[in-house]
C-alpha cells in the first residue's frame, strides 16, 4: 500500500512538471503570434492586444460604431447567425464581450476580421507546438537523468528504507558512503546497470526543430537549418521562402478587413506584419571558378 502511495504522488508530480513545461511553450508562442501584427491608424478606444487574441483564439472578430457609447468603435467576439450571402458570410452578426454587452448587427454596419483565409484560429496548432514541445523536454529531462543515475537496485523488501538512505547520498553526489555490518551488502543487495544510451543532443536538436517549424507556421523568421557549416546567402533566401509564404493567408485576411473597414467608416487603417529579422554579417569568399559567393556567418 506504501508503494502504491509513493508511485501514485511520483506520476503526480511529473504529471504536474509536465503540465507547466506544456503551459510554458503554450504562453511562449502565444506572445509571439499575437505580437506578429503592426496595427497602424487604427481608434484609440481600440485594444490592439484584445484583438489579436480573439483572432488566435477564435478565428474571427468584429468590428463596428457603437453610437449608444457615443459613436466609438469597438472590436468584439461575435456570434454567427442567420442566412449568408453569396460568398458564405453572414450577414446577422451578434457581438458579445465577457461583460455582458451585446449588439445586434449586420453586414451593413459591422465588418468580421478573420484570423486567416481558412477562417480558422491559429491556438489549435500552437497547442500542438507545444504538447510536442513539452514532450521532447521530458524525454529529454529522463535521458540526461538516466546518466547521472545508471542503476537499478535489487534489495530484500526489509531493507528498503536503507536502501532509500543510501539512495540519497548516492544522488547527492556524497564521494564515500559508509555503512556496517547488518547492511548485508554481500548477499542481499544487487545493483544492475542500466547503461542508458545518451541521447540529448539528437533530442535537443529536434526540439529546435520544431520550434523552429512553429515559428515558421507563426511566419516569424528563423533559421531552419541544422548544417554545422557556414550557409551561403541563397540558402538562407530560399530557407526562408516557407516563413514568408506563411505570413500571406493571416496578412492578407487582415488588410481585406482593413479596406472594407475604410470604406465603411471612413477611417485609414492599415497593417503590416512587424520587421523581426536582424542583420547579418555577410563575407565573400573564393570560389574555385574565381568568383566571389556570400555566406553567412
Amino acid at each position: 500500500m506504501l508503494t502504491t502511495n509513493r508511485n501514485n504522488k511520483s506520476q503526480a508530480r511529473q504529471s504536474i512538471t509536465n503540465k507547466e513545461r506544456y503551459l510554458e511553450y503554450l504562453d511562449r508562442l502565444t506572445e509571439l503570434s499575437i505580437a506578429m501584427f503592426e496595427w497602424k491608424n487604427v481608434p484609440k478606444e481600440i485594444d490592439i492586444r484584445f484583438l489579436e487574441v480573439v483572432l488566435f483564439t477564435s478565428g474571427k472578430a468584429l468590428f463596428f460604431q457603437d453610437k449608444d457609447l457615443g459613436n466609438e468603435y469597438l472590436v468584439t467576439r461575435m456570434h454567427l447567425r442567420g442566412m449568408l450571402d453569396i460568398y458564405g458570410i453572414p450577414i446577422q452578426r451578434t457581438a458579445y464581450a465577457n461583460n455582458g454587452y451585446t449588439n445586434e448587427l449586420s453586414n451593413k454596419n459591422s465588418v468580421i476580421i478573420y484570423n486567416n483565409l481558412l477562417k480558422t484560429p491559429a491556438e489549435i496548432n500552437v497547442q500542438r507546438f507545444a504538447k510536442d514541445l513539452a514532450n521532447i523536454d521530458s524525454i529529454l529531462y529522463t535521458n540526461i537523468n538516466a546518466q547521472r543515475t545508471p542503476v537499478l537496485i535489487e534489495a530484500d523488501e526489509k531493507q528498503r528504507l536503507t536502501m532509500l538512505n543510501l539512495y540519497k547520498k548516492y544522488e547527492g553526489n556524497e564521494p564515500f558512503i559508509f555503512g556496517n555490518k547488518q547492511m548485508d551488502v554481500g548477499s542481499g543487495i544487487k545493483v544492475l546497470k542500466t547503461d542508458a544510451p545518451f541521447l540529448a543532443d539528437q533530442l535537443y536538436s529536434l526540439k529546435v526543430q520544431i520550434w523552429n517549424e512553429a515559428l515558421t507556421y507563426l511566419g516569424i523568421s528563423n533559421l531552419n537549418i541544422t548544417k554545422k557549416e557556414r550557409l551561403i546567402t541563397d540558402e538562407v533566401t530560399r530557407n526562408q521562402g516557407g516563413t514568408i509564404a506563411s505570413r500571406y493567408s493571416r496578412l492578407e485576411s487582415r488588410r481585406t478587413a482593413c479596406e472594407k473597414i475604410n470604406e465603411m467608416f471612413g477611417l485609414d487603417i492599415w497593417v503590416d506584419y512587424r520587421e523581426d529579422y536582424q542583420s547579418t554579417e555577410v563575407v565573400a569568399t573564393d570560389t574555385i571558378d574565381g568568383e566571389g559567393e556570400e555566406e553567412i556567418e
